[in-house]
């Protein structure tokens, strides 16, 4: 039986293939389009899993959606009409999205796959998310937890999974929610919303939470974990384009300018910025105050987090957890949850966000609404798109570039190792792209970590990104505990997806600089043998050639773009920065020398 899940129309529209209940292939749309968090209909996410499948449309049993349109098309009404004349941008922005595509998504998959009207399904948001949590999970039993900014009218839910059936028992419904709440911070902090929710994130330990009072003004939490906004401070839910309002900028200030360039005395000032201005004092306090709102959001964030965790245990006493939707990336509140609630084990799956839906969509309709039993556990994230040699030496000829084949697999090793311990950046291309927002050794960029300049290199010749954003180590997983405080690491599967910040252990944050964050922690990846073979071994001839089995890993992609998918999404990327080194494969390209 072949169930096809699929998620569109809002944003990081995506698709995945079961076959009898295993995974065979999930993309985000946007690895093809190359439009970032492209929200189209997947057409080409889908023509992969077909491929990927070697089957043909008419071979998919059932296409399930990961969510029900009419419900939200009710929740959007009825916020316009309760907020109107205020709304009447919303209301004719919706009419028109919804009325061209929306609405008719039925009818959609009908005439794009060649369905009849029985074999397409629909899955409710949260629903999706939990599903996508639990059921690919290895606990036969846990409580979940489900967060994001909104679904059709619930922003969050909990409740267990036991076997293949799933009670969500609690929820909070719109307009109150935790994705919503970060992202009013995140436009405020001058980022762009659904894009920019992990930089604040990392602003965050350059600033000091002093400002908790005021969020608390905005948001508050209760005695049960659960929570309220105060509505007089938001725009949400009747603006198309504000998230908060005047007294929102009364109570926090005037908003960060998008264009203006975030610096701290903690963080420095690069040289790609340009030469240092005159008022240089002046803007570093003014970020300081920037950085010390996105210390404060981030910490209630938690706090709220911690509280609706705490809950969900008291009310189920289990000790596994399950959590997603797109709150479940913040890799810093999850590693709290892990450290300061009953809960033994966490599972996220490494697509939490709404992508992720089409995965719990598929997984509840052969798991739960057809009562099939659980076969399939997510132990890795390597479910993309792959390019053999004859494909990458294809690539290479057609385009004249000069380039080695070295065949041997430990001589490619060693050389990508030598490159790397003398200091040089390496574009790391292997196998399936990876599944989520995170790159997990196959469409990476690779540095030594022990290099106090790397971080400064990387950002400033390859990713071209702001000075405060971290970057991550994978680590082999029976060494992460060496490094990072994690006790027993390798049983905790949301580290091989980089969804924990960890601390770095003291006395190895001066062996580790470029990947120590400036508050002493790491976004750690523990990397297997079992699921990523070619990534661990580089890693661990790393760590023989220079004691630290550890390498620093960030996105092969530049500021703005899609992580790369094909050879030529690579080679594009590694030529239009500075880039030392590309390995595609089996295949290495290197810089030619200036002439």
């Amino acid at each position: 039986m072949y169930i096809l899940g699929i998620s569109c129309y809002y944003h990081d529209a995506a698709a995945v293939l079961l076959h009898d209940g295993q995974l065979l292939a999930a993309a985000e749309e946007e690895r093809f389009s190359r439009v970032k968090h492209d929200f189209g209909f997947p057409k080409n996410a889908i023509q992969f899993c077909l491929e990927t499948a070697g089957i043909q449309r008419q071979d998919i049993d059932y296409a399930v959606f990961f969510e029900k349109p009419f419900r939200k098309f009710d929740r959007i009404l009825m916020s316009v009409l309760q907020t109107y004349p205020k709304s009447w941008k919303v209301f004719r922005e919706s009419m028109i999205t919804w009325m061209i595509d929306k609405l008719w998504v039925a009818s959609t998959l009908q005439s794009e796959l060649g369905l009849s009207k029985e074999q397409v399904l629909f899955c409710e948001h949260h629903l999706s998310h939990a599903a996508s949590a639990f059921l690919c999970s290895p606990f036969d039993e846990a409580a979940i937890l489900t967060v994001d900014g909104v679904g059709e009218w619930t922003t969050g839910t909990w409740g267990t999974g036991r076997g293949n059936e799933i009670k969500l028992t609690g929820q909070t419904e719109f307009p109150h929610s935790i994705g919503l709440l970060y992202s009013a911070f995140t436009a405020f902090l001058g980022f762009e919303v659904n894009e920019g929710e992990y930089k604040v994130m990392g602003m965050a330990p350059y600033g000091w939470p002093r400002y908790v009072d005021k969020v608390w003004k905005v948001v508050k939490q209760h005695q049960d974990g659960s929570f309220s906004l105060d509505m007089s401070y938001f725009s949400f839910h009747h603006s198309t384009d504000k998230t908060f309002n005047r007294r929102f900028v009364e109570l926090f200030g005037e908003p960060r300018p998008p264009q203006m360039y975030f610096f701290t005395a903690a963080s420095g000032y690069p040289s790609y910025f340009g030469e240092r201005p005159a008022n240089y004092d002046e803007l570093c306090e003014r970020n300081q105050y920037y950085a010390d709102i996105a210390a404060s959001i981030q910490r209630v964030t938690e706090e709220l987090l911690l509280g609706m965790a705490r809950h969900v245990h008291r009310q189920t006493g289990m000790k596994r957890l399950c959590i997603a939707g797109g709150v479940g990336l913040n890799s810093v509140a999850n590693g709290r949850i892990l450290r300061e609630t009953p809960f033994e084990e966490l599972f996220i799956q490494p697509a939490a966000g709404d992508g992720g839906g089409a995965l719990g969509a598929a997984l509840w309709a052969y798991n739960s609404l057809l009562g099939k039993p659980r076969t399939f556990c997510m132990n890795h994230a390597y479910w993309g798109q792959s390019y053999d040699s004859g494909e990458i030496r294809h690539f290479l000829t057609e385009n004249n570039i000069p380039h080695q084949f070295i065949e041997n697999d430990e001589k490619l090793l060693d050389a990508t190792v030598e490159r790397l311990s003398t200091g040089k950046v390496i574009g790391w291309f292997q196998g399936r792209f990876e599944w989520g927002p995170r790159a997990l050794g196959n469409r990476s960029i690779l540095a030594d970590p022990g290099n106090p300049s790397m971080k400064d290199i990387v950002n400033t010749k390859i990713k071209f990104r702001e000075p405060y954003r971290p970057f991550a180590p994978s680590v082999l997983a029976e060494c992460a505990e060496t490094y990072f405080d994690l006790p027993d690491a390798t049983r905790h599967h949301p580290a091989r997806y980089m969804l924990y910040v960890v601390p770095v252990k003291e006395a190895k944050q001066s062996v580790l600089p470029a990947i120590t964050h400036v508050d002493g922690t790491g976004r750690l990846q523990t990397v297997f043998r079992e699921q990523s073979p070619r990534y661990y071994d580089l890693i661990s001839r790393f760590g023989k050639a220079t004691g630290v089995p550890v390498v620093l890993n960030t996105s092969f992609n530049l500021k703005g773009e899609p992580i790369v998918t094909t050879p030529a999404n690579a080679y594009h990327t590694f030529s239009a920065s500075e880039m030392d080194t590309l390995v595609l494969g089996n295949f290495v390209v290197d810089k030619l020398p200036a002439k």
